[in-house]
């Protein structure tokens, strides 16, 4: 049975943790809460208790080097993929050092039987600001081969982690830039819903639904098996992963207040809309990956 450690069993980390599961892998999972130990145990998952900080890995509260150290250790030892999956935690008040995280990591990793790293990125690398080929009014689209110009410090870090990672020879790394998440229990709209004033009514989105999230990982997990003795094409890798389908963010949150049965928003026209198109190429080239849920 082909074991898979996951770093970061949340939002997403957990439903694909589940996924994997169910399709015969072993899973290594780990978490920041005390209390999710047990959720992860009951899943099947074996769990771990791992905190990472630009210095020194923790294990829960105890700050002791040396056992923070061989829980991550432990927590990679017997598998061949790593998927990295924590998010970088940049708004309001809480501000730290992603790439610092990474930097605490990548030694770990070197010296473990890891040999392929999938590490969760964000189209939030691109920006929106990129002197790019119009696709629509001011709208610009956007490839993997697009160089990212991030203006965020979200974007940045993001940047220099995913660089830090592909440019390490000791394992192969492919970047995973997940377009804005949505699902069941998550939509945009049930924030912009009732609002007024906002901005870029003509940018058009660029979401992607969890279901096909998870479902783009396993196919980049099971392509790699199948192809770890020729041509190892999945790894080492970049891909935008956003459905196809963008409709301006005025047309689609409309509708969806409307479908949810919330106050529609209001937009400010007054000044010209910017954004980006992404466009997921490899996705469909390299993985030939069909969207389960492609409208949104």
């Amino acid at each position: 049975m082909t074991q898979i450690s996951i770093l970061g069993c949340g939002w997403l980390g957990l439903p694909l943790a589940k996924t994997l599961l169910e399709n015969g892998f072993s899973l290594n999972g780990s978490t920041t809460s005390v209390e999710k130990i047990q959720v992860l145990e009951n899943l099947g998952i074996q769990p771990f208790l791992i905190v990472l900080t630009p210095t020194l890995s923790l294990r829960g509260t105890k700050q002791s080097k040396g056992e923070g150290e061989e829980t991550i250790k432990t927590f990679l030892r017997g598998s061949k993929t790593l998927i990295i999956d924590i998010p970088p935690k940049l708004r309001g008040n809480s501000k730290e050092d992603f790439v610092g995280k990474i930097e605490t990591l990548i030694p770990f990793i070197e010296k473990s039987s890891i040999e392929n790293v999938l590490f969760i990125s964000s189209i939030s690398v691109y920006g929106d600001t990129s002197s790019l080929d119009c696709a629509r009014d001011d709208t610009f689209s956007v490839t993997e081969e697009t160089t990212p110009n991030p203006d965020t410090e979200s974007g940045k870090q993001l940047v220099l982690a995913e660089q830090l990672l592909q440019s390490n020879s000791n394992f192969k790394t492919t970047i995973l830039r997940f377009g804005g998440l949505i699902g069941k229990d998550r939509h945009p709209i049930n924030f912009l819903a009732g609002r007024v004033n906002l901005e870029n009514p003509e940018a058009p989105i660029n979401l992607i639904h969890q279901e096909d999230c998870i479902g783009i990982i396993l196919k980049i997990i099971e392509k790699g098996l199948r192809q770890a003795q020729t041509d190892n094409e999945v790894w080492n890798e970049t891909f935008n992963a956003v459905t196809p389908f963008h409709p301006s963010r005025k047309e689609y949150y409309t509708q969806k207040a409307i479908d949810f049965g919330l106050p529609t928003p209001e937009f400010n026209h007054e000044k010209i809309s910017v954004g980006k198109t992404i466009l997921n190429g490899k996705i469909k080239t390299i993985l030939n990956y069909t969207f389960a849920r492609p409208n949104l």
